[in-house]
């Protein structure tokens, strides 16, 4: 039986907002996501989470941590500092799995890859994509020399039904997946909305630097709850970047079955050592970080 490609991605918009119109739907933005957040504004809450984070002792390693129920998670993320955390993901049938089922057996799903210089345009609304089945995708990934095309952050419902995802909190938004082979890079950039990150197959390794670091690391708003950086941790260049030197990067490498907790706020580089599967969701609700006893 043959088996149709299937239109499951979000039609793609060219931005035809005049000035006026960008700065209003901007407003709007922000003002949603203020309120799905249970927030005042969105900058008082990015202010505090650099405020707060002044505050932490610094990091040396990112520790390991397991066993972990609702409160214990919940208690340990209020500490504001990114863990590992080993017992989760291991569980899941698709971590039983192997990468020949994305071929196999999904072949025919319709994804949407980055393609070109995507790490210098990142961050660009514009930014060169390319739509094709996930066959198609593995294929021009093989024949790709130079930087490899990356399934980045896509809602991939039939990979999802295979995980389960403990409820550490109140609310979360979908799941949202990651496929590429080794040298695919999320370049640095910070989210401000609580992240977990599950690592399925394959391994990555991750810069983290955190929130009140961006002093040092030359950031650019894309939007009210995410921000980029030019810096690359990973081939440093202090002639162009020289505040970098201060900021306090630390390394990682997140292997398969293991989960990593990203604080609201905090910066992250993520590139795949080998052919990898991710997933990530984050929370909607306050940053841990601030929450205290109300949360």
């Amino acid at each position: 039986m043959m088996l149709r490609k299937q239109n499951n991605l979000p039609p793609r918009v060219l931005a035809t907002e005049t000035p006026e119109q960008a700065a209003a739907n901007k407003l709007a933005r922000e003002q949603r996501d203020a309120q799905v957040r249970g927030v005042s504004s969105i900058h008082a809450m990015r202010e505090a989470i650099k405020q707060a984070s002044r505050a932490l002792p610094p990091l040396p390693h990112v520790p390991r941590v397991r066993g972990l129920t609702a409160a214990t998670f919940r208690a340990r993320a209020m500490q504001g500092q990114p863990f590992l955390i080993d017992g989760v993901v291991s569980r899941w049938p698709l971590s039983a799995q192997t990468p020949a089922l994305l071929r196999q057996r999904y072949g025919h799903m319709a994804v949407r890859a980055r393609v070109g210089d995507y790490i210098n345009t990142a961050f660009a609304p514009d930014r060169a994509m390319q739509d094709m089945t996930m066959a198609e995708y593995l294929d021009l990934a093989e024949r790709t020399e130079g930087l490899p095309p990356y399934l980045g952050n896509l809602e991939l419902r039939e990979l999802n039904s295979q995980c389960h995802w403990p409820t550490w909190f109140d609310k979360m938004g979908p799941a949202r997946f990651w496929v590429g082979p080794a040298g695919t890079v999320t370049p640095l950039h910070c989210d401000y909305d609580d992240n977990i990150f599950a690592q399925i197959w394959g391994s990555k390794r991750i810069f983290l630097a955190p929130p009140h670091h961006d002093e040092f690391l030359y950031t650019k708003e894309a939007s009210a709850m995410l921000f980029g950086s030019p810096f690359d941790p990973e081939a440093p260049d202090y002639q162009r970047f020289p505040l970098a030197r201060q900021a306090a990067l630390i390394e990682v490498v997140v292997q398969p079955g293991q989960m990593l907790y990203v604080p609201a706020g905090w910066y992250h580089q993520v590139r795949a050592l080998t052919f990898s599967l991710s997933s990530n969701r984050w929370a909607r609700g306050v940053p841990l970080l601030l929450c205290g006893s109300d949360c």
